[in-house]
């Protein structure tokens, strides 16, 4: 059973790959091509770009969902539309001191014309783009950074593909997980011994997720409520403890008793699993618990207050630390040796989005306009911003040149591609993991001693168009509803990645100049875990045979 993300709405359960769905419920058929609710019509401002930015709104129902979904005061703008119009590939020439000009070369095919559309969401097409040449000249550049103080979406500026991904997930006053985040937790441990087998276990865990959510309507009803669970929380305490186990048994071979048990985690959830790590140690090994120093590094405010209430007059009180931030924002050296965890974290990871000129293979960098209204458009730059360039070099050496592109390797491959009617100048989009190369940048200055112990997926199913392409999805009425493009309503969203495995162990390498490990979810359970915990009378054991497109790297 392939699960695509450990924390997960119960989407992923059996046979079912749609993030927030729940248990049981069989998602409805929504088109993936869902061009969003009004106001958000994207346009890639390239000629021929073959951009599957947002597609049609196929289905009536979706349309009706969108109308309802965002009749909500944050989501009140102005009903505009816009038809027609073609632009052609631009090239962005930049000067110093950070002051952009632009020179477009525009084959437009028609006015710019503004009609009104009576619905909810906006239909678009690619084919002719509206032309916001003169918009893009005069827009000011912004970063996630900057928009961090703002309390409204923005409106009339330009940024970067991954600061506008960054920015709908992490904004501190609307983003994904700053604001629409709940937890799935299923209240008391599963004993698995006594079901059946993997069904019987599915059927309980369907019963108490629908149970969970209805005594949360019963409080507060909501239509747009984000939930998802967490591996730790579906297989608590045994996941814990198996990476507790990793954690002791490294400790005692490495640094043990000159230098205490450091723990960092990286977005921990709830909590759960740093209770869990520390029961294990203070029930097996109370002289490393007595060493043992736990520290959370949580970005999300709603999140880190969870957390702290977790431990608050708790036994391991004394050895918890929330440190409610981002870790990009770390500026204190740890130099003691410490463990980092960071589990289901680098798919929510802001990425850049790339394409490539087909003639000469030149990457071009994405960046995201918005508009008076609100209203998204992609244009294309040859100069790449210092962090996508340096992330191509590194990858380019860390792998010796072996990785994959979003096109042809052959030129004449290309050439028939090209040569195809309406066939687009530019490669389909590849997705790149800037943010990523960063982390491992904060983790070699910041953290020389550490040792990274991660785990996400290292592919999804129902990604974007693109290579390296993202699931991008909300939940409405307890149902998931795909979209096609990263260009959706800042935070109502979530964007999750999947993690390259082979490139990224390449690259932390590279960076932290450490030696690393990659195994599959499976195989690392079986190492660290307590397996007959978790076996069913059948036999069948749902903690190996889930997450079965899920790995772990970790530092050796």
């Amino acid at each position: 059973m392939e699960i695509p993300k450990p924390r997960e709405p119960l989407r992923s359960l059996g046979p079912l790959h749609d993030r927030h769905s729940p248990i049981g419920f069989v998602p409805c058929n929504f088109s993936a091509n869902i061009s969003l609710f009004r106001a958000h019509p994207i346009s890639c401002c390239l000629c021929r770009c073959g951009s599957s930015a947002a597609d049609r709104m196929d289905s009536p129902l979706v349309a009706q969902l969108f109308k309802q979904l965002f009749l909500h005061r944050a989501c009140q703008t102005r009903r505009q539309s816009l038809l027609k119009l073609a632009s052609s590939y631009q090239p962005i020439r930049h000067h110093q001191h950070h002051q952009r000009q632009s020179r477009f070369y525009s084959d437009s095919r028609g006015p710019r014309n503004v009609v009104k559309n009576e619905s909810n969401w906006q239909q678009r097409s690619d084919i002719f783009p509206a032309d916001m040449s003169e918009e893009y000249r005069k827009y000011p550049m912004v970063t996630a950074q900057d928009l961090r103080v703002r309390k409204d979406r923005p409106r009339r500026v330009k940024m970067l593909m991954r600061d506008f991904i960054e920015d709908s997930l992490y904004n501190p006053n609307y983003g994904y997980f700053s604001k629409q985040v709940v937890i799935f937790t299923p209240g008391e441990p599963f004993y698995f011994p006594g079901f059946k087998d993997e069904l019987e276990f599915h059927s309980t865990l369907s019963k108490r997720y629908v149970e969970f959510e209805d005594a949360l309507d019963a409080k507060s009803p909501s239509d747009t409520r984000q939930l998802w669970y967490t591996p730790t929380e579906l297989f608590r305490p045994y996941y814990g403890e198996a990476i507790a186990r990793y954690l002791v048994a490294n400790y005692k071979l490495t640094t043990y008793p000159y230098h205490d048990l450091i723990i960092y985690e990286m977005g921990a959830g709830r909590g759960t699993l740093m209770r869990n790590i520390l029961d294990y140690i203070r029930d097996t090994e109370p002289a490393v618990y007595a060493r043992t120093k736990y520290k959370i590094i949580e970005i999300s405010s709603q999140l880190a207050t969870i957390q702290t209430a977790q431990v608050a007059g708790d036994s391991h009180a004394d050895k918890v630390e929330i440190i409610n931030k981002s870790i990009f924002d770390w500026s204190d050296p740890v130099p003691s040796p410490c463990f980092f965890l960071a589990f289901e974290v680098f798919d929510n990871f802001a990425h850049d989005i790339i394409r490539y000129n087909l003639e000469t293979e030149e990457p071009l960098q994405g960046t995201v306009l918005i508009d008076e209204d609100g209203n998204f458009f992609e244009f294309y730059q040859p100069l790449l911003d210092p962090v996508a360039d340096r992330f191509l070099r590194v990858r380019h050496r860390a792998t010796n040149g072996r990785y994959a592109l979003p096109y042809p390797s052959s030129k004449l491959a290309r050439w028939v591609q090209q040569a195809m009617p309406f066939a687009p100048n530019l490669s389909k989009p590849e997705y790149i993991p800037t943010r990523l190369m960063q982390f491992f940048g904060v983790l070699e200055k910041f953290f020389p001693a550490h040792r990274l112990l991660t785990s996400d997926f290292h592919s999804l199913p129902d990604a974007i168009k693109g290579l390296n392409a993202p699931i991008v999805q909300t939940r409405y009425q307890r149902q998931p509803v795909p979209v096609s493009t990263p260009l959706v309503h800042q935070g109502y969203f979530d964007i999750m990645f999947p993690t390259d495995f082979r490139i990224t162990e390449a690259m932390y390498q590279a960076i932290t100049g450490k030696l690393t490990r990659v195994l599959s979810h499976e195989d690392f359970m079986q190492r660290w875990a307590d397996i007959e915990e978790t076996e069913t009378q059948s036999g069948e054991n749902p903690l190996l045979s889930w997450y079965k497109n899920a790995s772990v790297l970790y530092t050796v």
